[in-house]
């Protein structure tokens, strides 16, 4: 008798809308699983500001060691206006992107059907790209502090670490992914301001350029690089920049794509020694939360790259494509998009595509 695939998911809601959004990614990937013969378990954690106002710790301090045994986590959203933004990403996310060493940070950005972008005339042949973060090191280190406290000489320093190897894995990464796509990589950089970590950014760029040599290459420093994602969004394919950098062109590439709400991302550990983490990237939105009408399409995208990730790549098109069909028409689309449906009647629209 043969056994159905199944995969074990850790699903972390979080704060605000990743309450309301994280349920439908799971029922929309459960009707994917279904169609395509096979299934996901998961296992459910409380980690968020909630938790912390209750014990002072976003997550248990062997957090993530709970989640090691899963195939993969699931997470919603975290942040909330009672807890400064600095604690709840240090107190859950970084951790669980370093404990588990996810260190490709990968966003992609496409202009969708039913999606209008903001430059003129730009259609959904002119935007699908990728961008790949690298996720661990760079200038997220924790290697700084302050002097002289509340004093006119109050001092502030933060030291950007980039290993050798951080870079070089981060560089393979994105060349390995433009082989699957059109074969172009982009370097984001900033050698002519920043004195040692860029020039070294743009030797690894260089070395990984020589052990790719079918893969066509471009390097823009970021300034102008930003100007370019909205002036020539169809000169790219995979962009791939420090932890910085990545961060700010992963928010500006959705932004030109239509909108950074329906943007997914996946914190990736290629090698699979750890379960790899996807998530919306639009965050928990406090504003609307508990309305009813935010905007489910990033989780759903966000449920389709980890199908992809588990080796369930039909059913992460089938995810796509409902996605997309849901967004062809205002009565299926929120109200962000323009579109007149709540949450509930985007999520029917998306499981109805699906069947």
């Amino acid at each position: 008798m043969t056994t159905q695939r199944s995969y074990r998911i850790a699903t972390i809601p979080g704060d605000g809308i990743g309450k309301e959004v994280i349920p439908v990614g799971q029922r929309a990937a459960e009707a994917a699983a279904r169609r395509h013969g096979f299934r996901l378990g998961w296992s459910e954690f409380d980690w968020s500001c909630e938790r912390y106002a209750k014990t002072g710790r976003m997550m248990p301090e062997d957090g993530a060691a709970q989640v090691k045994g899963h195939d993969a986590i699931y997470l919603g959203a975290v942040g909330f206006p009672n807890v400064p933004d600095h604690v709840s990403l240090w107190g859950l996310l970084i951790p669980l992107r370093r404990e588990l060493d996810l260190y490709a940070n990968v966003r992609p950005v496409r202009l969708m059907r039913g999606v209008a972008s903001p430059l003129t005339g730009r259609g959904p042949a002119d935007i699908d790209f990728v961008v790949v973060r690298e996720n661990v090191e760079g200038e997220y280190s924790e290697i700084g502090g302050r002097l002289y406290h509340g004093t006119d000489q109050e001092t502030a320093s933060q030291l950007a670490v980039f290993t050798r190897r951080g870079v070089d894995r981060i560089m393979d990464y994105a060349f390995q992914l433009a082989q699957t796509r059109r074969g172009h990589v982009t370097s984001a950089t900033k050698s002519n301001g920043i004195v040692h970590t860029m020039p070294f950014w743009d030797e690894r760029f260089a070395a990984a350029k020589a052990r790719h040599p079918g893969v066509k290459t471009a390097q823009f420093h970021i300034d102008i690089l930003t100007a370019h994602f909205v002036l020539h969004p169809d000169w790219f394919d995979v962009v791939v920049g420090s932890n910085l950098f990545g961060d700010i062109l992963s928010d500006l590439g959705p932004a030109v794509a239509g909108s950074i709400g329906i943007a997914p991302s996946a914190n990736l550990n290629p090698e699979r020694n750890f379960p790899s983490m996807f998530e919306p990237v639009h965050g928990s939105a406090p504003d609307i939360a508990g309305q009813g009408i935010a905007n489910p399409v990033a989780a759903v995208w966000a449920a389709a790259m980890m199908l992809d990730h588990l080796g369930e790549a039909e059913a992460a098109r089938t995810l796509e494509a409902a996605i997309e069909t849901s967004l062809e028409r205002p009565e299926t689309r929120t109200r962000d998009l323009g579109g007149t449906a709540d949450t509930a009647g985007a999520e029917r629209a998306i499981i109805a595509a699906i069947g």
